[in-house]
């Protein structure tokens, strides 16, 4: 009896740490919603605005290669292990439809979230802990700046923008990827490549996968900067917070897609 009491304690506690967790993003997420306003460009704080640049470069832009690369071979690995199997019943052509679809849909927008966590996730938790184990968040709060205007309004901006884009890069590459193989085993010229492409995509599956990116994008920077938050101690304490951070943006990430792709299926969208 006393073993089953400990049991449902300490199933109770877990459950109150992930509800509290829930209850914690929640909260940064209205606080950064609030405070985006003042990072836009004229109506905002210019400096503010210049931090989003600087907070886009290090999300969006270095990250291009990176994703760029991840989705070419991607691309490759889904048309080959698609051809392998279409080729039995001589459906080659169908194909195209599948690596132009599979990555607009699902795994453009995963890859790039599961590569911007890894990368940028990481990041803003290991910077937002190194303010707080050096005091400077403490600082903000003296000299009367609000943390969340100041640190984290500008990588939410950031995110909000430059995610989508790698989100289409990601699928750009994909599906060229899938035009590499299908030249080398069909000789299939790019222009007609194209034209297949833009025969199997409609208008919904796009926006179906940047709606997931923008998704996504909120999940890494605000578990990012609650985890970087939450860092009490010193170096070992950030270094245990960054790998929070890839680990729970991640599965968050995951279990977000899920639930998208579960509403659009019943929505009709997919």
């Amino acid at each position: 009896m006393p073993k089953f009491t400990e049991a449902v304690e300490s199933v109770g506690r877990a459950t109150l740490d992930r509800l509290d967790y829930v209850g914690g993003l929640s909260i940064g997420f209205w606080s950064a919603v609030r405070a985006l306003p003042t990072t836009l460009p004229l109506m905002g704080n210019r400096y503010r605005w210049k931090a989003s640049i600087v907070q886009m470069l290090q999300i969006g832009v270095e990250a291009v290669p990176m994703v760029g690369l991840m989705a070419m071979c991607c691309g490759f690995i889904l048309a080959l292990q698609g051809a392998s199997e279409l080729r039995r019943v001589g459906a080659m052509s169908l194909v195209i439809p599948l690596v132009a679809i599979g990555f607009t849909r699902e795994v453009g927008p995963l890859l790039t979230a599961i590569a911007v966590s890894g990368r940028a996730g990481a990041a803003i938790s290991a910077e937002i802990g190194t303010m707080m184990v050096t005091e400077e968040i403490d600082t903000l709060k003296v000299m009367a700046f609000d943390p969340i205007e100041f640190v984290v309004a500008p990588k939410l901006l950031a995110g909000l923008i430059t995610i989508p884009c790698l989100t289409a890069v990601c699928n750009v590459c994909g599906i060229f990827a899938g035009w590499i193989f299908m030249f080398f085993s069909t000789h299939l010229g790019l222009k007609l490549y194209v034209h297949e492409v833009l025969e199997s995509l409609v208008l919904r599956d796009v926006v179906s996968g940047l709606v997931k990116s923008v998704a996504f994008a909120v999940i890494i920077v605000l578990v990012g900067c609650l985890e970087g938050f939450s860092v009490r101690g010193g170096p070992e304490a950030v270094g245990r917070s960054t790998t929070a951070a890839v680990v729970k943006s991640t599965f968050l990430v995951i279990v977000a897609d899920m639930f998208f792709t579960a509403i659009f299926y019943f929505t009709g969208k997919h």
